[in-house]
């Protein structure tokens, strides 16, 4: 670990940058989701179900582990959803203990729209951010 009095001004600058960055992407993505008539927890939710690597659907746990909350948080969020028409769930193939959270087609409908802005306001801070195994983020193809 660097030490403090290995630390430049422009390291500082770096990250101070970054951070700014950051935060105005969390707040375009809040806005967005709001103006799609979404709460931002809802976009995300949404998101993390679709994005889940390897399947077209995550589990109660698998989507308290992306948005970093507890399990109930998650249950709690997956009703919300789920009462919004967003989502549906059902019990797991193999284990029924586990239950399984699906878009419906008006959440895939939010999704796209969303996920759209997003990738544009990614392009537009590709000097500030890179995402990492994105290919399509990284190298403005569309």
């Amino acid at each position: 670990m660097d030490t403090p009095s290995t630390l430049k001004k422009s390291d500082f600058e770096a990250l101070s940058e970054f951070r700014y960055q950051l935060r105005r992407f969390v707040k375009f993505s809040e806005e967005a989701a709001q103006n799609a008539g979404l709460t931002p927890l809802h976009y995300l939710v949404l998101l993390h179900i679709k994005g889940f690597p390897g399947q077209d659907w995550a589990s109660i746990g698998q989507i308290a582990e992306r948005l970093q909350i507890q399990h109930h948080g998650a249950v709690a969020l997956v009703s919300r959803c789920e009462k919004a028409g967003l989502v549906t769930r059902s019990p797991g193939r193999e284990d029924r203990r586990q239950v399984r959270v699906h878009l419906t087609a008006l959440g895939e409908k939010h999704l796209h729209h969303l996920a759209d802005l997003h990738r544009k306001e990614l392009r537009s801070l590709g000097h500030v951010f890179r995402v990492a195994q994105i290919s399509a983020f990284n190298d403005g193809d569309a």
